[in-house]
């Protein structure tokens, strides 16, 4: 139980950082979707890690690349939003 706790600190604070470092008219709002973002975020960090062969089996993302992960799910979704494939509910 406290490993989940973690994953969903970890991916909100770094869902923070993220939408703190890029910030933009069509960001993800709402603590669901900022801990959401941080969690793919630390997915695709540990996933692209292991697929380089920096992290082992049974090792996962750190903070900061769990941040820059989510970066990276933040421009997807930006990218996705303005070339009109999501659509963007703050309007």
């Amino acid at each position: 139980m406290g490993g989940i706790i973690y994953i969903i600190v970890v991916g909100f604070v770094a869902g923070i950082i993220a939408r703190l470092l890029s910030p933009g008219p069509n960001n993800p709002s709402g603590f669901i979707l900022t801990t959401v973002l941080g969690i793919a975020g630390a997915f695709l960090a540990t996933w692209v890690g292991q697929a380089i062969g920096h992290y082992g089996p049974e090792q996962g993302a750190g903070f900061i690349t769990a941040t820059i992960g989510a970066l990276v799910v933040l421009f997807i979704w930006n990218r996705l939003v303005a070339s009109g494939v999501l659509r963007d509910y703050n309007r």
